[in-house]
């Protein structure tokens, strides 16, 4: 190797850290300048914001009342909640969910991901039963097409069935009154477009 070839060898060890730092440093920029803008840093954005809610067609849970299709939910706004018995955080997220169904602002479709339907009977008997509807999802093709990442996880689905909000995670009594709630008030204004 010729000492010009060895002197570029060596400089990587230099260089390499200074890209890394640089490259970090645009990352911690953006996120602030996100934040700056009022983009929550904890979300995780739905490519679906803005179109159609997928088309589905859910069995409900034995003895629950009628299937929950996408078509059903034209017409008035909609909250759509993924959540499952196993689930450690829909636990927590539960008494919100009961609190908003009461106040009566919204219904609230429920969609029992990856569950067995008596694990979702016995749950709901427990905790207590916030859904309009609940559909079954046992192979997750309704949570593959909304993108669901982990549950519990909501979409706020307008009048035209277009999704207009996405939350991931719990539904905080934050995020309720700062947030989904003054949204879905806003929807609930807007015509519906035949």
């Amino acid at each position: 190797m010729t000492e010009a070839a060895v002197k570029k060898v060596n400089r990587w060890p230099f260089v390499l850290p200074l890209v890394v730092v640089t490259v970090l440093g645009g990352i911690f920029v953006k996120r602030l300048a996100d934040v700056e803008q009022g983009v929550d840093p904890k979300s995780i954005p739905t490519v679906l914001a803005n179109t159609p809610a997928p088309a589905f067609d859910l069995p409900p849970l034995p003895g629950r009342g009628e299937a929950l299709r996408s078509e059903d939910l034209k017409g008035q706004v909609t909250l759509i909640n993924f959540w499952g018995s196993w689930c450690v955080a829909c636990v927590a997220e539960h008494p919100m969910l009961l609190e908003i169904a009461k106040s009566g602002v919204v219904k609230i479709q429920g969609i029992a991901w990856r569950d067995d339907p008596t694990d979702s009977l016995a749950w709901l008997a427990k905790h207590g039963d916030p859904f309009d509807r609940v559909g079954q999802d046992p192979r997750s093709r309704a949570a593959i097409d909304f993108g669901v990442v982990a549950a519990p996880e909501s979409y706020v689905i307008d009048k035209q069935g277009i999704i207009r909000y996405k939350e991931s995670g719990i539904i905080t009594r934050d995020k309720w009154q700062n947030t989904i709630k003054p949204l879905i008030e806003k929807l609930k204004l807007e015509p519906v477009n035949k």
